[in-house]
């Protein structure tokens, strides 16, 4: 599993997030989780994992590869990942996720 740099990195991004969250005082952890930002969570992880597969993975590769090759894919991604963002923002207020 440490031979996998992508695992590495995960582990990696795991241990940042703890340190830097102790660091500021404000690692709370808690197993009282609201059933609707739980269902919100789930929700909002299976569609960004589907997404993610639905359009090959990297997003960077996605918009900048595509506008620099003059693409039209590259367009057209950015306008759904930005009409994406906006239901996304909508959906969240549903669920009572402000900010």
């Amino acid at each position: 599993m440490l031979a996998d740099p992508t695992s590495v990195m995960d582990f990696g991004l795991l241990l940042g997030a703890f340190l830097a969250a102790a660091a500021a005082g404000t690692f709370r952890p808690s197993l009282r989780i609201p059933p609707l930002s739980l269902a919100a969570a789930v929700i909002g992880g299976l569609l960004m994992g589907y997404g993610a597969r639905l359009s090959f993975g990297c997003n960077i590769g996605a918009f900048f590869s595509g506008v620099a090759s003059t693409s039209l894919h590259g367009w057209l991604w950015i306008t759904m990942a930005v009409g994406g963002t906006w239901v996304g923002i909508r959906v969240g207020r549903l669920f009572g996720l402000e900010g």
